[in-house]
């Protein structure tokens, strides 16, 4: 395994599941994926292809911005993170609850 193929691996770091998500995956064909903070685009796209052996149509980033939270009294922030909205071709699919 060469050096960009083990960057590939650490990009994709877990698949989001939510609400929002799980219709996307169903009417859209999109996967929701947490990635590193330094992934671009065709980064994210390589890898979901590297790893799940599928064919990407379009990426969309979104970096999520920490939200303020209160714990006992004192405020606090969690963490800010980066999501990757993954378009699959019309016949490409992704499963997600094996992959975990």
């Amino acid at each position: 395994m060469n050096m960009n193929q083990e960057r590939l691996l650490k990009v994709i770091l877990a698949p989001h599941l939510s609400e929002k998500a799980a219709i996307g995956m169903e009417k859209n064909n999109f996967y929701v994926f947490h990635v590193i903070d330094s992934a671009t685009k065709s980064e994210v796209s390589d890898a979901v292809e590297f790893v799940f052996n599928t064919k990407v149509k379009s990426v969309r980033i979104v970096n999520v911005k920490p939200k303020e939270k209160m714990f006992r009294g004192r405020k606090g922030q969690r963490k800010a993170w980066k999501k990757a909205y993954v378009t699959l071709q019309t016949d490409q699919k992704i499963d997600l609850i094996g992959a975990q």
